[in-house]
């Protein structure tokens, strides 16, 4: 059905391109609509103007260059989606709204204009603000304790990279955030005591190794250590 259907979505897209609008837009309207829209808890969509052409960037692309329907209206093919710059009538808040495809009249209030300082959750942690970073996904677990943001596997998978590249002091912060993120988890522990280890921080590796087996008695690992630990 999907390959059916291909040659349809590649010949409307096509189509819809070779529609694209050329519009005078004024400075007030660049200002108002330039800047960072929240495309979920973690990820943003940014607005640009370059030589009176919109432009977005959006999942680590640059450049997006959507298709312009009309000054406040574009079609974005990467989304499949008709965007439009609105304004909540009661907050004032300014909105990328989804157009309903059935009718040109009808948006919803979807992605939040934020302020240029604002940073997701990612962007704190890639900048080393890692109390910043911990806050906003506690929040994102709030929210949505499953959501794929909030991944134990990938914030440890980050705390060995920095191991790694022996950033150690980066890595244990890391791993100390995964374990205010899933403090039932004796792998999270596990990988903080090992993180401790590396630093020749014997104590707190066996005060984080005991957790870990608190909480799984058969975690090999951090049953050797303590043992081994104690009898010193």
């Amino acid at each position: 059905m999907k390959s059916k259907l291909l040659p349809f979505v590649l010949l409307f897209t096509v189509f819809t391109i070779s529609c694209s609008k050329n519009i005078n837009y004024s400075p007030e309207h660049i200002e108002k609509t330039s800047g960072r829209y929240l495309f979920n808890p973690d990820e943003l969509i940014e607005v640009y103007y370059e030589d009176n052409k919109l432009y977005l960037k959006w999942l680590g692309a640059e450049k997006i260059e959507p298709v312009v329907l009309d000054e406040n209206t574009f079609f974005m093919v990467d989304m499949y989606q008709k965007l439009r710059f609105v304004q909540h009538p009661e907050t004032k808040e300014q909105y990328l709204g989804i157009v309903s495809e059935e009718d040109d009249s009808k948006f919803t209030y979807d992605y939040l204009k934020v302020p240029d300082s604002f940073k997701t959750p990612s962007m704190h942690l890639k900048a080393n603000n890692f109390d910043a970073a911990l806050a906003g996904f506690l929040e994102i677990k709030e929210q949505d304790s499953t959501s794929v943001f909030i991944e134990e596997r990938e914030f440890n998978s980050y705390g060995y990279e920095l191991l790694r590249k022996k950033e150690n002091e980066h890595a244990i912060a890391v791993f100390k955030m995964n374990v205010a993120l899933y403090p039932e988890s004796d792998n999270v522990y596990d990988s903080l005591a090992d993180a401790y280890l590396r630093t020749g921080d014997s104590l707190n590796a066996y005060e984080n190794y005991k957790k870990a087996l608190e909480l799984n008695s058969g975690n090999p690992r951090a049953k050797q250590f303590v043992k081994a630990f104690e009898k010193e």
